[in-house]
Protein backbone atom coordinates (compact mmCIF):
# COMPACT_ATOMS: atom_id res chain seq x y z
CA UNK A 1 0.00 0.00 0.00
CA UNK A 2 1.36 3.41 -0.95
CA UNK A 3 1.90 5.80 1.96
CA UNK A 4 -0.20 8.95 1.70
CA UNK A 5 0.55 11.87 3.99
CA UNK A 6 -2.32 13.93 5.37
CA UNK A 7 -2.92 17.17 3.47
CA UNK A 8 -4.54 20.54 4.14
CA UNK A 9 -7.56 19.30 2.16
CA UNK A 10 -7.92 16.33 4.53
CA UNK A 11 -7.83 18.61 7.58
CA UNK A 12 -10.35 20.98 6.00
CA UNK A 13 -12.75 18.12 5.21
CA UNK A 14 -12.49 16.63 8.70
CA UNK A 15 -13.10 19.96 10.44
CA UNK A 16 -15.65 21.19 7.88
CA UNK A 17 -13.56 24.25 7.04
CA UNK A 18 -12.28 25.68 3.79
CA UNK A 19 -8.75 24.85 2.70
CA UNK A 20 -7.86 28.55 2.75
CA UNK A 21 -9.00 28.83 6.38
CA UNK A 22 -6.89 25.81 7.37
CA UNK A 23 -3.89 27.19 5.48
CA UNK A 24 -4.19 30.58 7.20
CA UNK A 25 -4.66 28.94 10.61
CA UNK A 26 -1.48 26.89 10.17
CA UNK A 27 0.36 30.08 9.23
CA UNK A 28 -0.98 31.81 12.37
CA UNK A 29 -2.78 34.45 10.31
CA UNK A 30 -4.48 37.31 12.22
CA UNK A 31 -7.52 36.78 9.97
CA UNK A 32 -8.42 33.52 11.75
CA UNK A 33 -9.96 33.39 15.22
CA UNK A 34 -7.99 31.96 18.14
CA UNK A 35 -10.52 29.12 18.61
CA UNK A 36 -10.29 28.02 14.95
CA UNK A 37 -6.50 28.11 15.07
CA UNK A 38 -6.53 25.92 18.15
CA UNK A 39 -8.85 23.37 16.50
CA UNK A 40 -6.78 23.22 13.31
CA UNK A 41 -3.40 23.00 15.05
CA UNK A 42 -4.61 20.36 17.52
CA UNK A 43 -6.01 18.19 14.72
CA UNK A 44 -2.90 18.66 12.56
CA UNK A 45 -0.72 17.60 15.48
CA UNK A 46 -2.90 14.59 16.23
CA UNK A 47 -2.72 13.44 12.58
CA UNK A 48 1.03 14.14 12.35
CA UNK A 49 0.58 16.67 9.55
CA UNK A 50 3.77 17.89 7.87
CA UNK A 51 3.89 20.61 5.18
CA UNK A 52 4.69 19.28 1.71
CA UNK A 53 8.31 20.36 1.06
CA UNK A 54 7.88 20.22 -2.72
CA UNK A 55 4.82 22.44 -2.60
CA UNK A 56 6.60 24.87 -0.30
CA UNK A 57 9.64 24.99 -2.56
CA UNK A 58 7.46 25.76 -5.58
CA UNK A 59 5.71 28.53 -3.72
CA UNK A 60 8.71 30.09 -2.00
CA UNK A 61 11.35 29.09 -4.60
CA UNK A 62 13.29 27.57 -1.71
CA UNK A 63 13.54 23.94 -0.62
CA UNK A 64 15.38 24.49 2.70
CA UNK A 65 17.76 21.73 1.67
CA UNK A 66 21.41 21.65 0.68
CA UNK A 67 23.30 19.07 -1.33
CA UNK A 68 26.64 17.54 -0.33
CA UNK A 69 28.84 15.74 -2.83
CA UNK A 70 31.79 13.70 -1.53
CA UNK A 71 33.86 10.85 -2.93
CA UNK A 72 32.80 8.24 -0.37
CA UNK A 73 30.56 8.48 2.70
CA UNK A 74 32.36 5.54 4.35
CA UNK A 75 35.64 7.47 4.31
CA UNK A 76 36.28 8.57 7.91
CA UNK A 77 37.28 12.09 6.85
CA UNK A 78 34.10 12.67 4.87
CA UNK A 79 31.82 11.09 7.47
CA UNK A 80 33.24 13.52 10.04
CA UNK A 81 32.87 16.44 7.64
CA UNK A 82 29.23 15.45 7.01
CA UNK A 83 28.59 15.44 10.77
CA UNK A 84 29.83 19.03 10.90
CA UNK A 85 27.73 20.00 7.88
CA UNK A 86 24.55 18.46 9.28
CA UNK A 87 24.97 20.10 12.69
CA UNK A 88 25.04 23.55 11.09
CA UNK A 89 22.28 22.74 8.59
CA UNK A 90 19.99 21.63 11.41
CA UNK A 91 20.66 24.82 13.38
CA UNK A 92 19.57 26.88 10.36
CA UNK A 93 16.55 24.73 9.43
CA UNK A 94 18.03 23.01 6.37
CA UNK A 95 17.86 19.37 5.38
CA UNK A 96 20.91 17.66 3.84
CA UNK A 97 20.94 15.46 0.72
CA UNK A 98 24.19 13.48 0.34
CA UNK A 99 25.62 12.02 -2.87
CA UNK A 100 28.91 10.26 -3.53
CA UNK A 101 31.08 10.11 -6.63
CA UNK A 102 33.16 7.02 -5.74
CA UNK A 103 36.10 8.93 -7.26
CA UNK A 104 34.48 8.79 -10.72
CA UNK A 105 33.99 11.88 -12.88
CA UNK A 106 30.84 10.63 -14.66
CA UNK A 107 29.24 9.73 -11.34
CA UNK A 108 30.13 13.20 -10.08
CA UNK A 109 28.42 14.85 -13.06
CA UNK A 110 25.35 12.64 -12.58
CA UNK A 111 25.22 13.38 -8.86
CA UNK A 112 25.50 17.14 -9.38
CA UNK A 113 22.72 17.06 -11.97
CA UNK A 114 20.57 15.03 -9.59
CA UNK A 115 21.10 17.47 -6.71
CA UNK A 116 20.33 20.44 -8.95
CA UNK A 117 17.17 18.72 -10.23
CA UNK A 118 16.01 18.25 -6.62
CA UNK A 119 15.98 22.06 -6.33
CA UNK A 120 18.47 22.20 -3.47
CA UNK A 121 19.26 25.73 -2.35
CA UNK A 122 23.02 25.20 -2.64
CA UNK A 123 25.70 22.52 -2.93
CA UNK A 124 28.87 21.68 -1.00
CA UNK A 125 31.40 19.98 -3.30
CA UNK A 126 34.54 17.94 -2.72
CA UNK A 127 35.55 16.90 -6.23
CA UNK A 128 36.36 13.32 -7.23
CA UNK A 129 39.90 12.11 -7.83
CA UNK A 130 38.98 11.52 -11.48
CA UNK A 131 37.85 15.09 -12.14
CA UNK A 132 40.01 17.19 -14.44
CA UNK A 133 37.12 18.95 -16.24
CA UNK A 134 35.30 21.46 -14.04
CA UNK A 135 32.94 22.83 -16.71
CA UNK A 136 29.91 21.13 -15.14
CA UNK A 137 30.58 22.84 -11.80
CA UNK A 138 31.21 26.17 -13.53
CA UNK A 139 27.92 25.83 -15.41
CA UNK A 140 26.04 25.43 -12.12
CA UNK A 141 27.78 28.54 -10.80
CA UNK A 142 26.89 30.57 -13.91
CA UNK A 143 23.26 29.47 -13.55
CA UNK A 144 23.24 30.98 -10.05
CA UNK A 145 23.57 27.86 -7.89
CA UNK A 146 25.25 28.76 -4.56
CA UNK A 147 28.37 26.58 -4.28
CA UNK A 148 31.12 26.02 -1.71
CA UNK A 149 34.19 23.89 -2.43
CA UNK A 150 35.76 22.06 0.52
CA UNK A 151 38.80 19.83 1.08
CA UNK A 152 39.43 19.11 -2.60
CA UNK A 153 38.85 22.65 -3.73
CA UNK A 154 38.60 24.03 -7.26
CA UNK A 155 41.12 26.85 -7.15
CA UNK A 156 40.21 28.77 -10.33
CA UNK A 157 36.42 28.88 -9.82
CA UNK A 158 34.71 31.74 -7.99
CA UNK A 159 33.26 30.33 -4.77
CA UNK A 160 34.03 30.05 -1.07
CA UNK A 161 36.71 27.44 -0.35
CA UNK A 162 37.54 25.57 2.86
CA UNK A 163 40.60 23.33 3.13
CA UNK A 164 43.53 22.42 5.35
CA UNK A 165 47.15 23.49 5.07
CA UNK A 166 48.07 20.50 2.91
CA UNK A 167 51.54 21.84 2.12
CA UNK A 168 52.47 22.17 5.79
CA UNK A 169 50.98 18.75 6.56
CA UNK A 170 53.15 17.11 3.88
CA UNK A 171 56.21 19.14 4.89
CA UNK A 172 56.01 18.39 8.62
CA UNK A 173 55.28 14.69 8.05
CA UNK A 174 58.32 14.33 5.79
CA UNK A 175 60.53 16.28 8.20
CA UNK A 176 59.45 13.93 11.01
CA UNK A 177 60.47 10.89 8.97
CA UNK A 178 63.84 12.48 8.10
CA UNK A 179 64.46 13.33 11.75
CA UNK A 180 63.84 9.69 12.67
CA UNK A 181 66.57 8.51 10.34
CA UNK A 182 64.73 7.53 7.15
CA UNK A 183 66.74 8.20 3.99
CA UNK A 184 64.62 6.82 1.12
CA UNK A 185 61.19 8.26 1.75
CA UNK A 186 58.54 7.45 -0.83
CA UNK A 187 55.40 9.51 -1.36
CA UNK A 188 52.20 7.83 -2.55
CA UNK A 189 49.57 10.43 -3.33
CA UNK A 190 46.03 10.67 -4.66
CA UNK A 191 45.18 11.63 -8.24
CA UNK A 192 47.48 14.28 -9.69
CA UNK A 193 44.33 16.23 -10.68
CA UNK A 194 43.55 17.13 -7.07
CA UNK A 195 44.66 20.33 -5.37
CA UNK A 196 45.40 18.40 -2.16
CA UNK A 197 47.80 16.14 -4.06
CA UNK A 198 49.74 19.03 -5.56
CA UNK A 199 50.06 20.75 -2.18
CA UNK A 200 51.01 17.64 -0.16
CA UNK A 201 53.61 16.50 -2.71
CA UNK A 202 55.06 20.04 -2.79
CA UNK A 203 55.44 19.92 1.00
CA UNK A 204 57.14 16.52 0.75
CA UNK A 205 59.59 17.72 -1.90
CA UNK A 206 60.48 20.94 -0.07
CA UNK A 207 61.11 19.01 3.15
CA UNK A 208 63.63 16.82 1.29
CA UNK A 209 65.27 19.86 -0.31
CA UNK A 210 65.57 21.74 2.99
CA UNK A 211 67.28 18.69 4.50
CA UNK A 212 69.79 18.47 1.65
CA UNK A 213 68.24 15.32 0.24
CA UNK A 214 67.76 14.67 -3.47
CA UNK A 215 64.28 14.25 -4.97
CA UNK A 216 63.98 10.85 -6.63
CA UNK A 217 60.95 10.83 -8.95
CA UNK A 218 60.82 7.00 -8.78
CA UNK A 219 59.87 7.48 -5.12
CA UNK A 220 56.72 9.42 -6.04
CA UNK A 221 53.60 7.80 -7.42
CA UNK A 222 49.89 8.51 -7.72
CA UNK A 223 46.64 6.57 -7.29
CA UNK A 224 43.90 7.74 -9.67
CA UNK A 225 41.18 6.52 -7.28
CA UNK A 226 42.95 7.86 -4.15
CA UNK A 227 43.50 4.33 -2.83
CA UNK A 228 39.82 3.43 -2.97
CA UNK A 229 40.83 0.35 -4.99
CA UNK A 230 43.39 -1.80 -3.14
CA UNK A 231 44.93 -3.14 -6.35
CA UNK A 232 46.18 0.30 -7.42
CA UNK A 233 48.02 0.74 -4.11
CA UNK A 234 49.32 -2.81 -4.39
CA UNK A 235 50.70 -2.08 -7.87
CA UNK A 236 52.50 1.07 -6.68
CA UNK A 237 53.99 -0.70 -3.66
CA UNK A 238 55.06 -3.71 -5.75
CA UNK A 239 56.85 -1.43 -8.22
CA UNK A 240 58.65 0.50 -5.49
CA UNK A 241 59.72 -2.61 -3.58
CA UNK A 242 61.21 -4.14 -6.77
CA UNK A 243 63.37 -1.17 -7.67
CA UNK A 244 67.03 -1.04 -6.71
CA UNK A 245 66.58 1.97 -4.47
CA UNK A 246 63.80 0.66 -2.23
CA UNK A 247 61.94 3.00 0.13
CA UNK A 248 62.61 2.71 3.84
CA UNK A 249 59.54 4.84 4.67
CA UNK A 250 56.25 5.77 3.05
CA UNK A 251 54.34 9.03 3.25
CA UNK A 252 50.77 8.06 2.30
CA UNK A 253 48.70 11.08 1.30
CA UNK A 254 45.12 9.88 1.91
CA UNK A 255 43.08 7.72 4.29
CA UNK A 256 42.62 4.83 1.87
CA UNK A 257 46.20 4.88 0.63
CA UNK A 258 47.44 4.78 4.23
CA UNK A 259 45.36 1.78 5.27
CA UNK A 260 46.04 -0.08 2.03
CA UNK A 261 49.80 0.42 2.35
CA UNK A 262 49.52 -1.07 5.83
CA UNK A 263 47.45 -3.92 4.41
CA UNK A 264 50.05 -4.58 1.69
CA UNK A 265 52.86 -4.71 4.26
CA UNK A 266 50.92 -7.18 6.40
CA UNK A 267 50.20 -9.43 3.40
CA UNK A 268 53.84 -9.33 2.27
CA UNK A 269 55.11 -9.69 5.86
CA UNK A 270 57.01 -6.40 5.69
CA UNK A 271 57.32 -5.31 9.30
CA UNK A 272 56.42 -1.74 10.19
CA UNK A 273 58.55 0.16 11.24
CA UNK A 274 61.43 -2.38 11.35
CA UNK A 275 61.61 -2.77 7.57
CA UNK A 276 59.66 0.28 6.48
CA UNK A 277 58.29 3.32 8.28
CA UNK A 278 54.77 4.57 7.58
CA UNK A 279 53.08 7.91 8.12
CA UNK A 280 49.77 8.77 6.53
CA UNK A 281 47.05 11.36 6.21
CA UNK A 282 44.18 9.73 8.10
CA UNK A 283 41.17 10.62 10.20
CA UNK A 284 40.42 7.09 11.36
CA UNK A 285 39.51 7.11 15.06
CA UNK A 286 41.39 3.90 15.88
CA UNK A 287 44.84 4.61 14.42
CA UNK A 288 46.35 4.59 17.91
CA UNK A 289 44.96 1.07 18.54
CA UNK A 290 46.43 -0.53 15.41
CA UNK A 291 49.55 -2.71 15.61
CA UNK A 292 51.80 -0.88 15.29
CA UNK A 293 50.03 2.33 16.25
CA UNK A 294 49.83 4.53 13.18
CA UNK A 295 51.50 7.92 12.81
CA UNK A 296 49.11 10.27 11.04
CA UNK A 297 48.49 13.78 9.81
CA UNK A 298 44.98 14.47 11.07
CA UNK A 299 42.64 17.05 9.56
CA UNK A 300 39.89 18.98 11.41
CA UNK A 301 37.19 17.41 9.23
CA UNK A 302 34.17 18.25 11.38
CA UNK A 303 35.27 21.88 11.72
CA UNK A 304 35.82 22.03 7.96
CA UNK A 305 32.29 20.76 7.40
CA UNK A 306 30.82 23.29 9.83
CA UNK A 307 32.63 26.24 8.26
CA UNK A 308 31.75 25.14 4.72
CA UNK A 309 28.07 24.80 5.66
CA UNK A 310 28.04 28.22 7.33
CA UNK A 311 29.53 29.81 4.21
CA UNK A 312 27.04 28.05 1.95
CA UNK A 313 24.03 29.14 4.01
CA UNK A 314 25.45 32.67 4.15
CA UNK A 315 25.63 32.61 0.34
CA UNK A 316 22.10 31.19 -0.02
CA UNK A 317 20.57 33.79 2.30
CA UNK A 318 22.53 36.77 0.95
CA UNK A 319 20.28 39.51 -0.42
CA UNK A 320 22.82 40.32 -3.14
CA UNK A 321 24.99 38.26 -5.45
CA UNK A 322 28.44 37.81 -3.92
CA UNK A 323 31.45 39.33 -5.66
CA UNK A 324 34.10 38.38 -3.09
CA UNK A 325 34.74 34.94 -1.66
CA UNK A 326 36.57 33.56 1.36
CA UNK A 327 39.30 30.93 1.39
CA UNK A 328 39.60 29.33 4.81
CA UNK A 329 42.74 27.29 5.52
CA UNK A 330 42.72 25.14 8.65
CA UNK A 331 45.80 23.65 10.38
CA UNK A 332 46.62 19.93 10.37
CA UNK A 333 47.94 18.03 13.38
CA UNK A 334 50.79 15.50 13.34
CA UNK A 335 50.47 12.47 15.64
CA UNK A 336 53.81 10.66 16.06
CA UNK A 337 53.35 6.99 16.89
CA UNK A 338 55.07 3.62 16.53
CA UNK A 339 54.75 3.22 12.73
CA UNK A 340 57.27 6.03 12.18
CA UNK A 341 59.55 5.32 15.15
CA UNK A 342 63.27 5.95 14.80
CA UNK A 343 64.86 3.76 12.17
CA UNK A 344 66.98 1.02 13.76
CA UNK A 345 70.70 1.54 13.17
CA UNK A 346 72.37 -1.11 11.00
CA UNK A 347 75.06 -2.88 12.99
Amino acid sequence: MKYEAITIKDIAKALELSTSTVSRALRDSHEISFETKERVIAYAKEMNYRPNPIALSLKEKRSSSIGVLVSEIANSFFSQAINGIESVAQEHGYNVIIAQSKEDYQREVSALNYLASRSVDGILISVSAGTSDFSNINELYLRGMPLVSFDRVVDHLKMHKVKVDNYKGGYEATKHLIKNGYKNIACIASSAYLSITEERVAGYKDALKSSGMAIDETMIDYCLHSGLIYEEVEAVMARMMKQKNKPDAILACSDKITTNVMRYCQIKKIKIPTKIGLLGFSNLDLTDLLTPSLSVVRQPASEMGRIAAELLIKTIESKRALTTFEEVILPTELFQRASSAKKPKVK
